[in-house]
């Protein structure tokens, strides 16, 4: 099953490798515990010893000591190899994923809203829009910060600001407690959250060894590391606010112009911890989905819900929709939402367990949801809410902050 999961989600992991190293791991520590025990016994005997006997004596234990020291040494090789195979090892696809190499083979699955096309909505693009109002800047935007620098200003700012006003408050009414997560990450929230190692190259590291997340959910699932919980916890709701940022390596030649691909931006994460539940997971995630389309509805921002394929899934997701948003001036739907769970893939890596009704230890199930993400919303929301006369249509659910 492991080893159609590589092939599914077309990722690099040898197996084959990976068993025989565990067998041999398996062989060195017994072994080992073989010659501690051997070691334990002749320390122990050393002690009844006198004289010339306890000298020559003395001289094998030494022996037995420096092969249990070698035995240890080339054991930790032996682990060290083994975990680094280990974080290759991609978490089994929902049967109910479809097969596929890349975003272009996930499949529709549903749509809310009417879509309209640019000429019908008064015939701006968005960052015509942006201009005509004075909210944004990039020329002194890329003299800041460089390549996808932008500025922000006037009612931009303040849309943004509305945007995740609105947002923490829906979620808050749902249930979710609300954050503000860090986003400089230790390593191994990295590596727990399984952004090490297959997406590296695009995190930011800093000089102190820490890295810039580009979401919330680093940060929220490191949040109780290494922590057991009460299952009468549990589900655990979060909505977390932080600044992101990607290298967007790889993206070269894509999107240079605007705010849907840059380098700094805001996000509020859905992160959600249940029990270790297939069918709790299943329905969480159908929950989370349905926030982001309710939002979207609100925001009248017509959208569709696709079902990626195993070839598009991260390493530990074991199903992941994507929410599309309908942009007027391109003629077809762009990402602006990722709902995921990976059952107990995150949850192991990082120590997050709960106690059941009986007493029994169990990993958690986790799984997350971008609730919104800014200003990559701000594409579809200005598009979508231009009026033919120039005005923009301000939606109910945002008028009471803007």
């Amino acid at each position: 099953m492991v080893k159609e999961a590589v092939q599914r989600k077309h990722v690099k992991a040898d197996i084959d490798r990976l068993i025989a190293i565990d067998e041999k791991r398996r062989a060195a520590i017994q072994e080992i515990d073989e010659l501690r025990a051997s070691h334990k016994k002749s320390s122990d005997k050393l002690m009844t010893l006198m004289g010339e006997e306890r000298e020559n004596f003395s001289v094998r234990l030494k022996e037995e000591k420096n092969k249990l020291s070698n035995k240890e040494y080339d054991l930790r090789a032996i682990e060290s190899e083994f975990e680094e195979l280990m974080l290759e090892v991609p978490n089994i696809p929902d049967p109910s994923v479809p097969d596929g190499v890349s975003d272009k083979d996930n499949q529709e699955i549903k749509s809310g809203g009417e879509k309209k096309s640019l000429k019908e909505l008064g015939g701006r693009d968005y960052l015509q829009i942006l201009k005509d109002g004075d909210m944004a800047d990039f020329e002194r935007g890329v003299k800041v910060s460089g390549f996808r620098g932008y500025f922000l200003k006037n009612d931009g700012a303040r849309l943004s600001l509305a945007i995740w006003q609105f947002a923490l408050e829906f979620l808050q009414k749902k249930g979710f407690t609300p954050f503000i997560a860090p986003s400089i990450v230790r390593k191994e929230n990295m590596l727990g959250t399984g952004w090490f190692p297959q997406s590296e190259e695009d995190v930011y590291k800093t000089q102190d060894n820490t890295y810039l997340s580009g979401t919330a959910e680093v940060a929220m699932m490191g949040y109780h590391r290494d922590e057991t919980l009460r299952e009468e916890e549990l589900p655990k709701k979060y909505s977390a606010f932080s600044p992101c940022f990607r290298r967007e390596a790889g993206s070269y030649g894509k999107d240079q112009r605007g705010l849907f691909r840059v380098h700094e931006f805001y996000k509020i994460e859905q992160i959600v911890l249940c029990k270790a539940s297939h069918q709790e997971s299943v329905n969480i995630h159908e929950e989370l989905t349905a926030n982001s389309e309710e939002m979207m509805r609100l925001l009248n921002i017509p959208y569709r819900v696709v079902v990626n394929c195993a070839g598009d899934l991260g390493l530990g997701q074991v199903k992941k929709y994507d929410i599309e948003g309908w942009i007027p001036s391109e003629n077809k739907y762009r990402e602006t939402h990722s709902s995921s769970y990976f059952h107990d893939f995150q949850t192991r890596r990082l120590g997050i367990k709960y106690k059941d009704s009986e007493g029994k230890t169990k990993f958690a199930h986790s799984l997350n949801n971008t609730a919104v993400a800014t200003p990559r919303i701000l594409e579809a929301f200005l598009e979508n809410n231009q009026k033919p006369g120039g005005s923009l249509d301000i939606p109910e659910v945002l008028k009471k902050y803007l």
